[in-house]
């Protein structure tokens, strides 16, 4: 994913929390209130804090961006991020074209020029971490001392992003 510099610190942080991950799940509500994940390849967090996907103009999710959650989780080094946000669909043509990438070709066989392409821009409104530095041999000495402490030891940053 293209990460473009943030202008605050905790669009910095959360540039740096997900610049690594190849997938994030996209969660929406349904027009039956069912909550519905997708994998979806992140393009690019541009410079006000927005995510960037192709998508299908004619997939569910298209019609139900007034409320999404976009999470990435990564159990090798643990680290877990959870948005929580809106979507817009975007048809430009110039910025399908700027974003477009071969790895989208078996979807979109026609380049950036297909019929049925857009873009997902999602928005985030808020977003929470989970954050554990250290190697997993580290993680699980942790979890072993906060079973006997019987509290949490040494286990990570958690924290919560609210002016994205």
């Amino acid at each position: 994913m293209k990460i473009h510099t943030q202008i605050t610190e905790e669009r910095q942080k959360l540039a740096e929390l997900i610049e690594n991950f190849d997938i994030a799940m996209l969660t929406f509500i349904d027009s039956q209130g069912a909550l519905i994940s997708q994998p979806m390849g992140p393009i690019e967090l541009d410079g006000e804090g927005n995510i960037w996907f192709f998508t299908d103009i004619h997939s569910e999710k298209t019609q139900h961006l007034d409320a999404l959650n976009l999470a990435f989780s990564g159990e090798s080094d643990a680290t877990y991020v959870s948005l929580s946000g809106s979507g817009e669909l975007v048809t430009d043509p110039a910025r399908k074209q700027a974003l477009w990438s071969p790895f989208v070709k078996p979807w979109f066989p026609e380049g950036p020029d297909s019929p049925n392409l857009a873009l997902l821009k999602f928005v985030p409104h808020t977003a929470e971490y989970w954050d554990s530095p250290h190697s997993k041999v580290v993680r699980l000495f942790a979890i072993a001392a906060s079973i006997v402490a019987a509290r949490p030891i040494g286990l990570g940053d958690h924290e919560r992003l609210t002016h994205l």
